[in-house]
């Protein structure tokens, strides 16, 4: 028997063959600690520094703006706890973020405000994007730090995260970007989004699981939320995942020599697959922006069924109902609630995510799958 369809690179993506290559020499005899004064040790040390020359430049940052750490959960934390530290005493109490954001930013976020900081959501429109004249009336001189995601892990929705940065540094405040599905899928530049402090996760481009990083720029003030050693600048203590970390480099080098061509490629196989489902399913409905939005990213809700329930009906098809940090659980998604969806259509919600593996072929044999699966299971409930 096949394996399934994988349709869920949102959730994570399978390792490059290129990018496990150039990771295999540092597990096998380029053992040594970055830190240790041998060959061993500065063959290591090179190697850390090289993938985050690579990671700099896939984001426009300098390398040494570059913190590694251990997943973009990581990232986030750090961005937030630490910036909320630094800024302790500046007289700054307000925190705010987005009502779509991930639960490694909206959670950070609920642990200061049971601290005693003030924290307030950004709501979302529809197709899940923040208005900006709502942003403006809501970052006031107290918000010592805005956090926005610049696309959607669901829907895909691309905010509109340069005009949020604007308004937060007119108050005087920070802003994070959360772009752990944006990077390897549309360009980012950290100069272009004005963004002060930037997640990236590695497992969302073709790197392995359990390797991040940070972008901090040069001034920002941050405080470490961790304590050890020096490493990564005194903000990430512990002896550097080397292997991950020059995995994430190659990964690193090759989205960005490849974007354009490939984030071209992968929204025509979207696009087709959404063309396909449309012409057999009446009522199918997209979810999130028709244009703003990720060119692999397909959420739709399918009428008279539930998203689990057609899922478990085409098991040839290997998608999710919503972010894969709720797997498993058959409510609603919270982004489509946010976005102000009836139940029923986020109930039949789906999320189909495309990659960089992903066929013309498979799409068709997905789209006929997901077809047939509908349709038996309307059959069933209509006798």
């Amino acid at each position: 028997m096949n394996p399934p369809l994988y349709l869920d690179y949102n959730a994570t993506t399978p390792v490059d063959p290129r990018v496990l290559e150039a990771m295999l020499p540092y597990l096998r005899e380029h053992y040594g600690n970055p830190s240790s004064d041998h060959e061993y040790g500065r063959r290591a040390k090179a190697a850390v520094e090289t993938a985050r020359e690579q990671v700099a430049e896939l984001i426009g940052a300098r390398p040494g703006e570059i913190v590694f750490t251990g997943c973009a959960t990581e990232a986030n934390n750090l961005a937030i706890l630490g910036a909320a530290r630094a800024l302790k005493q500046s007289g700054r109490s307000g925190l705010l973020h987005s009502a779509v954001e991930h639960p490694s930013v909206a959670q950070p976020m609920r642990h200061l405000a049971e601290a005693g900081w003030t924290v307030a959501e950004l709501p979302v429109g529809a197709a899940g994007r923040v208005d900006p004249a709502r942003a403006a009336a809501a970052i006031a001189a107290h918000v010592a730090l805005v956090s926005l995601m610049l696309a959607n892990n669901e829907v895909g929705t691309i905010q509109p995260v340069r005009v949020i940065a604007d308004l937060a540094h007119a108050a005087g405040a920070l802003m994070h970007v959360d772009t752990a599905q944006a990077v390897g899928k549309i360009p980012v530049d950290v100069d272009v989004l004005g963004c002060d402090l930037l997640t990236l996760a590695g497992h969302k481009f073709y790197a392995p699981k359990g390797v991040g990083a940070l972008y901090i720029r040069g001034g920002t003030p941050l405080q470490p939320i961790q304590y050890g050693a020096s490493h990564e600048g005194g903000l990430r203590p512990g002896t550097e995942n080397v292997p991950h970390i020059v995995a994430l480099g190659e990964a690193a080098r090759l989205a960005r020599a490849g974007l354009e061509v490939e984030s071209a490629r992968i929204q025509t196989l979207r696009d087709d697959l959404h063309a396909r489902l449309a012409a057999a399913i009446p009522g199918l409905l997209l979810n999130g922006y028709e244009t703003e939005r990720l060119p692999n990213t397909l959420n739709l809700s399918f009428p008279g069924v539930a998203g689990w329930q057609l899922l478990a009906a085409a098991p040839d098809v290997a998608a999710s109902t919503g972010s894969a940090c709720h797997a498993g659980l058959h409510a609603a998604s919270g982004v489509l609630g946010a976005m102000g969806l009836s139940g029923e259509r986020a109930a039949g919600a789906v999320r189909l995510s495309l990659g960089r593996f992903t066929t013309e072929i498979e799409v068709g044999i997905a789209g006929k799958s997901l077809i047939d699966s509908w349709q038996r299971l309307i059959a069933s409930n209509t006798r």
